[in-house]
């Protein structure tokens, strides 16, 4: 066995022509010639290829790369040798050993063509043999990073709330129940009791991003039963417009890092162009956007007080032909929608001081102020219909001095989704969860 230093990437080959190299990766094709042997190898970075002169009888390297399948995982050393013909950054490496780490069964259970739902049954495949999904992942990292960055920088703490909880959230709808030793526990729908225990614990501002749970039988296309969520809350803010101030800036941040590190990169993969935003986003109240989109001919069955898809993508186009913006914050919900814990206006309480962020005519966010009053969540509970006593842990919080505030929560793989085009939230989630998936 040839002795070689550490691995080298695909995309820094150009630094050693001339040099004996090791690289590790995925057989991505392969063209076996009666006198030559080429071979595509794949690693995270980008492709090179493999050529080999066939020969000398018994000579190892040709045999290795005889037995060889597509998305076998493999070692080879060799010579890089700067070749002009070679359409892959006119570079080849000649290959002095290949060592077959994990041979490929054949055939593979997807390919170019397979549908997204049996995709989905060998994402792992589907990842590693896709530019889009790695870019993906990358962006998704670079997103992150981004928020986090201006989180920090605004004085945010960084909480990790848990998602086993003793009673249903909320209102106890689309929760999902499991066993807990002699007793039920159910999986957190949200993090925003916690990030309120949090700002009446004296944190004054919180940030998470974890997992969220709904237990929703909806199967479009938006949808997923567990995603991440990014979760914000702000405490002694003068009202819901600093919280809406807080998401646009954070947002601005994060997406011109995106399109500073990967723009030129989901241009020419995705064929889509990061557009960075500029502060402030357009606002509309509920009862105007209504009454725009009915002015339009929208006209769902029966009365809503809320915005069906078809109305948030009319909503959408509305506001970028008057204002050019791709946002746009739709605010004062009815109370009669909105949990009892937002907060409500002191001349007209059928309107809550709430939100949601609609990028491209798609829902990414729901915010709000919260009702920081002890008695007046207990009176807006029971407006409700709901029993306090199962609540009492989260009330207890208002009962010694918790300062008004108010939160957001962002559905990561949604922003993802419109960033970059996708049909679907199943291909920008990992291991996508739905009614139907709980595999792999």
């Amino acid at each position: 066995m040839i002795q070689t230093t550490s691995r080298v990437l695909v995309t820094h080959l150009q630094e050693h022509v001339g040099k004996t190299v090791s690289v590790s990766g995925w057989v991505n094709t392969l063209r076996l010639q009666s006198k030559m042997q080429f071979v595509v190898l794949r690693d995270h970075t980008g492709l090179a290829q493999v050529t080999h002169k066939r020969g000398v009888e018994g000579d190892e390297v040709e045999v290795a790369l005889e037995g060889l399948t597509t998305e076998s995982a493999v070692r080879i050393t060799g010579r890089v040798v700067a070749n002009p013909i070679v359409k892959l950054g006119g570079l080849e490496i000649v290959p002095e050993s290949v060592e077959v780490l994990n041979r490929a069964e054949t055939p593979l259970p997807i390919d170019d063509q397979t549908r997204l739902d049996q995709r989905l049954d060998w994402r792992f495949l589907d990842v590693r043999r896709r530019p889009q999904a790695q870019l993906l992942f990358a962006v998704q990292t670079t997103l992150e990073q981004g928020m986090r960055e201006y989180a920090y920088a605004q004085g945010c703490t960084e909480m990790h709330t848990p998602k086993l909880m003793g009673t249903a959230s909320e209102s106890g709808a689309e929760v999902f129940k499991l066993g807990y030793f002699d007793r039920s526990a159910y999986l957190a729908q949200s993090p925003q009791f916690f990030k309120q225990m949090a700002i009446a614990a004296g944190v004054d501002k919180v940030f998470e991003v974890g997992p969220v749970f709904r237990a929703e039988p909806s199967f479009t296309s938006r949808h997923a039963t567990e995603f991440t969520g990014v979760d914000v809350e702000l405490a002694w803010i003068s009202g819901v417009e600093d919280v809406m101030a807080f998401e646009e800036n954070m947002l601005a941040h994060a997406i011109a890092k995106v399109a500073d590190i990967h723009g030129e990169a989901i241009r020419e993969t995705f064929g889509v162009q990061v557009s960075v935003p500029s502060a402030s986003f357009p606002r509309i109240t509920m009862a105007e956007a209504q009454e725009v989109l009915r002015s339009k001919g929208w006209d769902p069955e029966g009365v809503k007080e809320d915005l069906d898809p078809e109305g948030e993508r009319g909503l959408a186009a509305h506001i970028k032909q008057q204002t050019g913006h791709e946002w746009v914050f739709v605010t004062h919900y009815p109370t009669s929608i909105r949990p009892f814990y937002h907060m409500r206006l002191a001349d007209n309480p059928s309107l809550t001081l709430s939100f949601d962020l609609l990028w491209k005519g798609v829902e990414v966010t729901t915010g709000a102020q919260r009702e920081h009053r002890y008695d007046v969540l207990l009176k807006q509970a029971a407006e409700k219909g709901m029993n306090p006593e199962p609540l009492q842990d989260y009330l207890n919080c208002f009962r010694f001095g918790c300062p008004p505030h108010g939160g957001l929560g962002m559905g990561l793989g949604r922003v993802l989704m419109v960033m970059l085009g996708l049909d679907s939230i199943r291909e920008a989630t990992f291991l996508f969860r739905g009614p139907n998936r709980l595999t792999p």
